[in-house]
């Protein structure tokens, strides 16, 4: 598979799970990446502080570059996607803010996924959102101090089906609220599975807002694996960002075929090897 001279990076909240976490930014850099991204590496949404300082050292004593993180999202495992949209978690979101845009300082991380959350029960729609927009406002007023955008993404409703954001349009609905609200250093984070999944077009979708996406992950439709074992041709995603003048990171967020060896998963493209020279960083 060609890819067009795109910067790789690897998601170490889903690839290379069969190493303990702080040893996963070492194993990507020994895998051939020198960039990675994470969801939330924490229990909790405020770690104790040698908590954050083993995270951002086991970064740069690997010698990887964090390019994405997400915000706190709750309990991930127990089917949470969220906290920002819900009155029950909007409290933990904000107490999150600090840590996670203090980290993405720390480090130079340009991109924090900020996970919408699910349908809150018995809350009408537009009240979530409204929710969803102050605090948006409030974490890209601190993204911004770091240097940082904060990120909206779509899922799909076949893996989350409480989700609340599960189509470009409806994302691209939200960041337009926040930025009416006065907000800026908001976009999109485009990823293909979760796109492909929800029966969108992919080109189009890409197309349809190049302007406004930030950063985009990569996995195979319908089993989220890496590309080339599903039904998305790549080759083209990969054509059309290069020609659409996309210069982020593509974050690989997909479940590696041998859980036992992340490393054996990235034969699909070369590209997404080390740059020689740092001017490709």
């Amino acid at each position: 598979m060609r890819t067009y001279g795109q910067r790789f990076d690897v998601n170490c909240s889903i690839l290379f799970t069969e190493r303990p976490l702080l040893e996963r930014p070492a194993a990507a850099r020994a895998a051939g990446f020198d960039a990675v991204e994470f969801w939330w590496p924490f229990t909790e949404p405020v770690p104790p502080d040698r908590a954050v300082d083993a995270f951002t050292g086991s970064l740069a004593d690997a010698g990887v570059r964090l390019v994405a993180l997400n915000f706190a999202g709750g309990d991930l495992a127990a089917g949470d996607r969220g906290l920002l949209s819900l009155p029950a978690g909007s409290a933990a979101f904000r107490d999150n803010i600090d840590v996670c845009v203090g980290i993405a300082a720390r480090t130079g991380c340009g991109v924090l996924n900020a996970l919408y959350g699910n349908r809150a029960d018995g809350l009408p729609e537009r009240q979530q959102e409204e929710l969803a927009v102050e605090n948006l406002a409030l974490a890209t007023a601190a993204a911004a101090r770091a240097g940082a955008t904060v990120v909206v993404e779509p899922l799909n409703s076949r893996d989350t089906p409480r989700a609340a954001i599960t189509s470009s349009r409806r994302a691209a609905e939200v960041i337009a609220a926040v930025r009416a609200a006065g907000a800026g250093h908001i976009a999109m984070l485009a990823d293909v599975y979760h796109l492909s999944r929800m029966g969108e077009d992919v080109a189009g979708t890409l197309a349809r807002y190049a302007g406004d996406i930030a950063h985009v992950q990569v996995a195979d439709t319908p089993g989220r694996g890496a590309p080339g074992t599903g039904t998305v041709d790549f080759e083209a995603v990969f054509r059309q960002l290069a020609g659409q003048g996309y210069e982020g990171w593509i974050g690989c967020e997909y479940q590696a075929s041998d859980p036992a060896d992340s490393s054996a998963s990235f034969g699909w493209g070369r590209s997404c090897r080390v740059r020689e020279s740092d001017d490709d960083v």
